[in-house]
């Protein structure tokens, strides 16, 4: 593949300005990942190697038929280096794809910024080709930190299947010999012709076994506890604030189409679920939210705010000041194919398919919650997911 003027001038400027390209990523991962700033890149390697990696992406865009990120052994072991970092924080795989969107996102916004000041004028091939090539470079290094971020998963579930294993052999080994010994007891006991004195030495080794099997379940749940939860490379430890932040900025191209005002109230607090089902489930209700706003009212607006109870679990609650919903729709606005305005014609202008919402809560269940809704038709609508707390939550 030939490259252009066009592709030079953007490749020296992806080079030159690789330090501020890496600034701009860890500016956006501050917002993604569950971990304080000084752990986004903590080592020394990682730190002085993430600007490299953005150079490496500069000169593939010069030299695409070179090879070059691919045949980078050191590029793709700091790549690899990042996957093997995020397995120890316990990010989620979705966390992961999400780092290197974003990274893709800041080369694109870029690329735009040094058109306009540079006052080029590629051809859409030249155009589409360089942002071809952009995604190319970073799916490459995307792979290599996620293929070792899944491989540690893996040899991590693999650990864990075998104390799991252990673990129960252990628990049958400790329980038989006192539940033979209950058991036999109790035949014994039931003897006709039992004398009292034996019958007195059997109660005492049945109270005695009974205390014994009290004792080794207490000493195998503290194991368990020790054991700690199995993890997962989809379910993290994670800010609501964070998850709903990023679910906004997903939406913000709509919101504005339509005039629509979304917050976020900060200090939300931490919930352990599956962060994509949680994220899709906000973006969607958000995006009903916009689609359903009342042109009549000069502020229209949805608000994400949540809580945690007394007993642990978190409500995440969306509200608008929209159209509302009828009634008579509540029953089955979570149904497949089912749209609560589906039948007035001053909405034609609505698409879509009446499946958002039961995306909703099929993946609020999936995460062990449940989603209500409260509605007045004119006002407004309440939709609250109730998270569970870390121990309930799905795996």
């Amino acid at each position: 593949m030939l490259t252009t003027d066009f592709d030079e001038v953007i490749a020296d400027r992806i080079c030159d300005q690789h330090r501020a390209l890496a600034a701009r990523w860890f500016e956006r991962l501050l917002g993604l990942l569950p971990v304080e700033a000084r752990d986004i890149f903590p080592t020394t390697s990682l730190l002085d190697h993430v600007p490299a990696l953005i150079h490496e992406i500069g000169a593939y865009v010069r030299q695409p038929d070179d090879l070059a990120i691919v045949a980078n052994t050191a590029i793709l072991e700091k790549a690899r280096e990042l996957g093997g970092l995020r397995h120890e924080q316990r990010a989620s795989l979705h966390q992961v794809l999400r780092e290197y969107q974003m990274l893709g996102a800041v080369l694109v916004a870029f690329v735009l910024e040094e058109m306009a000041r540079l006052e080029l004028a590629p051809t859409p091939h030249e155009s589409a080709g360089l942002v071809s090539r952009l995604h190319e470079a970073v799916n490459a290094l995307s792979q290599a930190t996620v293929e070792t971020f899944i491989t540690l998963y893996t040899d991590t579930i693999t650990e864990q299947t075998q104390r799991l294993e252990s673990f129960t052999r252990m628990a049958a080994h400790e329980w038989r010999q006192p539940l033979s010994t209950v058991q036999f007891g109790i035949t014994l006991l039931r003897h006709p012709q039992l004398d009292a004195q034996r019958a007195h030495r059997t109660w005492e080794a049945v109270e005695r076994n009974v205390g014994h099997l009290i004792d080794v379940t207490r000493k195998l749940e503290s194991i368990a506890r020790l054991q700690g939860t199995q993890d997962t490379p989809l379910v993290q430890r994670v800010s609501l604030t964070a998850v709903a932040q990023e679910a906004a900025r997903q939406v913000l191209d709509m919101a504005a189409a339509r005039d629509v005002r979304v917050t976020v109230a900060e200090g939300m607090p931490e919930v352990t679920v599956d962060v994509g089902r949680l994220e899709l489930s906000i973006v969607n209700l958000l995006s009903n939210a916009i689609k359903y706003a009342d042109p009549a009212k000069l502020a229209r607006e949805v608000h994400v705010s949540g809580v945690q109870d007394a007993d642990g679990w978190c409500r995440l609650a969306v509200q608008d000041n929209g159209l509302g919903i009828p009634q008579e729709a509540l029953a089955t606005i979570f149904e497949r194919f089912t749209r609560a305005h589906g039948g007035r014609d001053s909405l034609a202008y609505v698409d879509g398919l009446g499946l958002g919402l039961a995306i909703v809560d099929d993946n609020v269940r999936a995460m062990g919650g449940e989603v209500e809704v409260q509605s007045t038709e004119g006002t407004g609508t309440t939709f609250t997911l109730r998270l569970p707390p870390a121990g309930l939550a799905r795996r």
